[in-house]
Order: structure tokens, then sequence, then C-alpha cells
């Protein structure tokens, strides 16, 4: 598998291969020293790769771990988004599938395998309501607003700073606040939190 992947990363030239190597301990130091765009993490191990996912969001954020898996599992998917994970992808997708959710996670979004992406947005849909119910949420203000609506239309981090005339850091700032408002683990529940905040609202904003 990891000749595989050298073969299919080494033949892009906009990507560039850092480390490739077995999951350890060892590795993860190393991804915090060197904090890389992009880790491919393989999921194995006894907690399936759920920890590691978890240290590297806390010490290297600017960090996008996707995991690459042979064992496709609901449950699974939604651990690894909510310890951080912004990519859930089968070990058995093409060259052409691997290199597409490669460059969809670097450019900010969240991606699923298909074959169980309506599942895994469905669950955490229903973690998301089940969090509502037991307190609802913050109000938001007008910049949230703002950012939210930019969210729902599905544009970056980058682009957000742009059309708004803010800097990423700021972006990131008002993402970190919005996920603590709708109680939101990452950018997918904070989407799925933020729609039905909006039509609740009837706020322009969000159309």
């Amino acid at each position: 598998m990891l000749e595989g992947l050298l073969r299919i990363f080494a033949g892009n030239d906009s990507l560039v291969l850092l480390e490739l190597g077995l999951p350890t301990s060892e590795t993860v130091d190393m991804i915090v020293r060197r904090h890389p765009d992009l880790i491919v993490l393989d999921s194995e191990g006894p907690d399936r790769g759920i920890d590691k996912i978890a240290v590297i969001a806390r010490q290297s954020p600017q960090t996008k771990v996707m995991v690459f898996t042979s064992a496709i599992s609901i449950d699974h998917a939604v651990r690894a988004l909510d310890a951080g994970a912004v990519g859930y992808v089968s070990s058995t997708s093409t060259a052409e599938e691997l290199l597409h959710a490669v460059k969809a996670v670097l450019s900010g979004e969240t991606f699923i395998s298909q074959n169980i992406a309506t599942k895994v947005i469905s669950a955490l849909r229903t973690a998301a309501a089940a969090r509502e119910t037991a307190a609802p949420a913050k109000a938001l203000n007008v910049r949230e607003e703002q950012i939210a609506s930019l969210l729902l239309k599905g544009q970056t981090n980058r682009e957000m700073a742009r059309n708004l005339g803010l800097s990423e850091k700021t972006i990131k700032h008002y993402m970190t606040i919005l996920m603590q408002k709708l109680r939101a683990r990452n950018r997918l529940e904070l989407v799925l939190a933020i729609r039905p905040t909006a039509s609740a609202t009837g706020n322009p904003l969000f159309n």
C-alpha cells in the first residue's frame, strides 16, 4: 500500500511528499515538529488511529488529517471526524479519487468517501441535534453571521478572508468561536449546525 501511495503522490507535481512510513508515535512527533499541510493516516492499531488524530489536531492544528482505511465504518468515521480528521477515504479508491480527496481537503473542504457519506452526515446531524436539544445555541453577531453565510456557500478560510477584508488568522478565530457557540467539533458539524439556525432566524445573510 505504501508503495502504491508513493507512486500516486510522487507522480503529482503539485504535491511534495515529506515522509512515508508506518503510523508510530515517532511519526506523530515528526508531524508536530514539521507541521505538514496534510497527513494521510492509516487506521491501524487498537483505537484505529483516533488518539493520533486527536494529538495532531491539538498540537499541529494547521495539519489536515485524512484517514485512509480498508475497513470502512460509520462509527469510526464519526469518531475520526470528531477527533479532528477532515477526510475519510476508502483504500479501495482509485488513484484519481484519492487525489481528488487530497485536493479537496487541502482546499479546506471535508471529504468522505461517497459510499458512506450520506450515513456519516446523518450520524453527525443526529449528534448535533442532540447537543442542540440539550442546550440552546448562543446568538451570532453580525460578523459571525457573515462568516457562517460564506461557510454555507462552501468557501475556504482564504476565500472568506478575501471577501470580508480580514486575515486568515482572524477567520480562524471566528471559526473557533462559531464552533464553540454552536457546539460543533469540526467544520462539517458546524455547517450542519448552522443550517437549522439559519432556517429558524430567516436571516437573509443565510439565503
